[in-house]
């Protein structure tokens, strides 16, 4: 069975391709990739050729929302031993030689990597393909009831939990979110987790805010201005990533509250009511990534006490990539769509499946 990877060559030129089978370095494992969620940045550079400041510049695997199992182990014995299950952490930590960054947040190192990503050059290839070669820090054992299904929600479910736990303790808490997209949901569950005592979340679109009530939330349509600043919530997370969305959340929080800034705003000056922040005394703090959650994001997975049933919608083989990218994108009909590198089909898509784009 060929390689099958998934490739962003460019803005709308997504390709289904075969890859060259993996030539691990001497703390590489071979990976044999189970499952890879689809994420907002994935999107990015399918429509766009570009997420952020990350621009394309030469063809790149996709994904770091990945899951599978170590089929080759590193040869200098480091990591995990053939047969392990695992998720992987996509972040390799490092400094350029000149910016001062906390040594406890790695996430914030400026010179870092990350798998999926055209910020350098050449280009940090990702982990949407049958079998991959990754540093073995990457790879973090998964407890065997835990499907890799699940385990492929690691990654951004810690994100979440990394940006509620930026707000401190929220036990009795009353939480709102906006915007229930995928990493949205995850915020729900992870404050459901955390013992918030209500849980509140805004969207624009029926599905979304129907499976954050399916986890405990009452919902508000994002639209519902009045309905919004009337919540006086504790803590506000704010996942849409939009202008409206930093309005409603500064509209939202109650006099002395904290807002966590989750969903990363357009590059540039945003307009955000800083008077009504500052007359309010809100706490507003930024998040990005994640630091050292992730061994605890896999052990809520596995006990079951972070519950993220439902936040999958989609799980497609992987030789149904770019429809898969164009149900992600539809916001009103998804939520977390997987792809899936273990599906066996009738004809290699490497060779008989049409590649190219959708609009």
């Amino acid at each position: 069975m060929s390689n099958l990877g998934v490739v962003a060559h460019a803005a709308d030129d997504l390709r289904v391709e075969a890859l060259p089978e993996p030539s691990p370095a001497a703390d590489e494992a071979v990976l044999e990739i189970a499952y890879g969620g689809v994420c907002g940045s994935d999107l990015h550079y399918w429509r766009h050729g570009a997420a952020g400041a990350s621009v394309l510049r030469e063809p790149m695997v996709l994904g770091h929302e990945i899951a599978g199992t170590v089929v080759v182990a590193a040869l200098d014995g480091s990591g995990p031993v053939v047969g392990t299950r695992v998720a992987v952490h996509p972040l390799t930590p490092k400094g350029d030689g000149a910016t001062p960054w906390p040594a406890d947040r790695p996430n914030l190192a400026p010179a870092s990597s990350y798998l999926g990503s055209a910020l350098h050059l050449p280009h940090t290839q990702g982990g949407f393909a049958r079998r991959v070669a990754l540093p073995t820090r990457l790879l973090h054992a998964v407890p065997d009831g835990l499907p890799l299904e699940v385990a492929a929600l690691a990654e951004p479910a810690a994100v979440a939990w990394h940006g509620l736990e930026r707000a401190g303790d929220v036990r009795g808490a009353r939480v709102l979110v906006i915007g229930a997209g995928p990493i949205g949901q995850l915020v729900v569950a992870v404050a459901r987790h955390h013992g918030a005592a209500e849980v509140v979340a805004t969207d624009l679109h029926d599905l979304p805010r129907r499976l954050a009530e399916q986890h405990g939330a009452s919902t508000i349509d994002a639209t519902d201005a009045a309905a919004i600043a009337a919540l006086h919530a504790d803590v506000v997370v704010e996942s849409s990533g939009t202008v409206p969305g930093l309005a409603s959340a500064i509209a939202a929080c109650r006099r002395g509250g904290t807002i966590v800034l989750l969903g990363l705003q357009r590059a540039g000056d945003v307009p955000a009511a800083i008077a009504t922040a500052i007359t309010r005394e809100l706490t507003i703090t930024g998040s990005f990534r994640f630091a050292d959650e992730f061994d605890d994001v896999i052990a809520a997975l596995a006990d079951g006490s972070l519950d993220v049933s439902g936040i999958v919608t989609h799980v497609l083989p992987a030789e149904r990539a770019i429809e898969a990218f164009g149900i992600a994108a539809d916001a009103s009909v998804s939520s977390k769509v997987l792809l899936d590198f273990t599906a066996d089909q009738a004809h290699d898509p490497a060779v008989d499946a049409p590649s190219g784009s959708i609009g």
